[in-house]
């Protein structure tokens, strides 16, 4: 626990680094306590008002990162627009806008809008003419209403490409220089790429000044050793689909991250209520409070543990036999940190995510980055868990008759059955009743995101990854095997 005390100090939190109350506030509700290594070199920066180029991997906080100083940076009380972000599909512009919206929750009067192609347009020239400041958008559809002056740049203080490897590889190139031809002299501009090619070197030597490199290097860490599946569910179904996973493959001990402290309360409280062995780790607890939960987990006498990533930095505890992505990390650093507690050793383990929606990108992004495969599993369904409950009870049962005279019970039992008038296998269905409990309620599976949306077509590089979705579909369920977990899973 003190090298994970040591972690936590020695990372800049958001509270100590300038940024307005009102964006701390929303950022404090959303749970998150200190920076990415991205954010905590690129905001300081951008906060100075120079510019920037970021090489770093999707899912490192990079979105953070360029949109809490621009929030900074714009006047609620004009209504115009005062920041541009290019994203290179309509997922990451709707992504990127729904996270400034949470950012922005305190701010009051500063509007996002996301824009991009396959949406009516004339609605977001509605939207437009109401007064926002930030649009987070497509190029191709920025550009659009540039040409139509439905976007107004006179008043644009910073524009930020993101991603832009991928918007180069898709053809935006003409798009992003006309847009950027179009941006007022002075200006603050921020590009983050995974990737440095000669071409966004171009842009960066045409359209910026004097800016900043960053570079993050993603640390290779291997997970061949652990066995990863993603489940997908309704967000609203995430509680059931993970208690679903515990009954069914009975792990010794667990941990279970979630983003945000909020969660890993109400994920510890619902397990407990369920009478699960649960307990939650996170930053609002002391440091003797961090100490008797740790040693509750370590010593066997808690089988489950949630917690936050910032948390859980520091915790070596062996013999974890499997981790839960209760929500999908938001740096891909995190995703390989967290399964890392599992399969240690040379023991085996298993990783389990959970993911709604749009979710799903930032899974083919973990694959991408970590060069590792995540299969797709279906939650086991109501009947599979009966099963494997009344197995567990039986063997319990039968172990007991192998061990202990029963022979006093047997008559016992003999004598009640007569009394009332009931037969002895109406009250050892009874008792296993009592046992089990009722079959749970089967969980409604959540459709492949393109398949709810399907409006607008998959055009771009929104169409190769519904092929690269459809294509990486498992076709065998995925059973435990003899031996994958000790069936003795603490519950109260």
């Amino acid at each position: 626990m003190e090298n994970q005390q040591q972690e936590m100090d020695t990372k800049l939190r958001y509270s100590d680094s300038g940024i307005h109350p009102d964006i701390l506030k929303a950022v404090e509700e959303m749970g998150f306590e200190t920076m990415t290594p991205i954010q905590e070199q690129a905001i300081p920066i951008l906060l100075e008002g120079k510019d920037v180029i970021g090489q770093a991997q999707t899912g490192t906080g990079k979105t953070a990162a360029f949109a809490i100083p621009m929030i900074q940076n714009v006047d609620p009380q004009l209504k115009k627009p005062q920041g541009i972000i290019l994203c290179p599909t309509r997922e990451l512009a709707m992504q990127a806008a729904e996270e400034i919206r949470k950012l922005t929750k305190y701010m009051h009067g500063i509007k996002v809008l996301p824009v991009y192609g396959g949406q009516d347009i004339g609605r977001q020239i509605r939207a437009l003419s109401q007064g926002v400041q930030i649009i987070v958008g497509t190029p191709g559809r920025v550009m659009d209403h540039l040409r139509r002056h439905t976007i107004k740049t006179k008043c644009i203080k910073m524009i930020v490409l993101d991603e832009a490897d991928e918007m180069l590889n898709m053809g935006f190139r003409e798009d992003i220089e006309t847009v950027l031809a179009d941006m007022p002299k002075e200006h603050q501009m921020a590009l983050f790429s995974a990737t440095m090619p000669q071409a966004i070197l171009d842009i960066t030597g045409t359209y910026q000044k004097n800016a900043v490199y960053i570079k993050m290097t993603p640390r290779e860490i291997t997970v061949a050793a652990i066995k990863q599946a993603y489940y997908r569910v309704a967000k609203r179904d995430k509680g059931e689909a993970l208690c679903r996973l515990l009954d069914y493959y009975q792990p010794e001990r667990s941990l279970i991250f979630c983003n945000t402290k909020r969660m890993v309360d109400e994920i510890t409280g619902m397990l407990k209520e369920r009478g699960y062995e649960a307990e939650g780790l996170h930053g609002d607890l002391s440091q003797g409070q961090r100490d008797t939960v740790m040693n509750l987990f370590r010593n066997g006498r808690c089988a489950i543990l949630a917690a936050t990533d910032v948390a859980a930095r520091g915790i070596d505890v062996s013999g974890v036999d499997a981790v839960f992505n209760y929500d999908v990390p938001e740096d891909i650093e995190y995703y390989v940190h967290r399964i890392g507690r599992t399969g240690r050793a040379g023991r085996k383990g298993r990783a389990f995510t959970l993911i709604s929606g749009r979710e799903i990108f930032k899974i083919r992004d973990i694959e991408r980055v970590c060069h590792t495969t995540i299969r797709e599993r279906k939650i086991p369904t109501a009947s599979d868990i009966t099963k494997v409950k009344s197995g567990k009870l039986y063997g319990e049962a039968m172990q007991i008759m192998e061990e202990r005279d029963l022979s006093d019970i047997k008559k016992s039992i003999q004598r009640a059955a007569e009394e009332n008038g009931f037969s002895v296998l109406d009250l050892a269905a009874a008792f296993m009743q009592m046992n089990m409990g009722d079959e749970p309620k089967e969980i409604e599976e959540e459709k492949p995101y393109f398949e709810r949306n399907r409006r607008g077509g998959g055009a771009g590089k929104g169409g190769r990854r519904e092929r690269m979705e459809r294509n990486s579909k498992s076709k065998k369920p995925f059973l435990p095997k003899k031996g994958d977990f000790k069936k003795n899973s603490k519950r109260r």
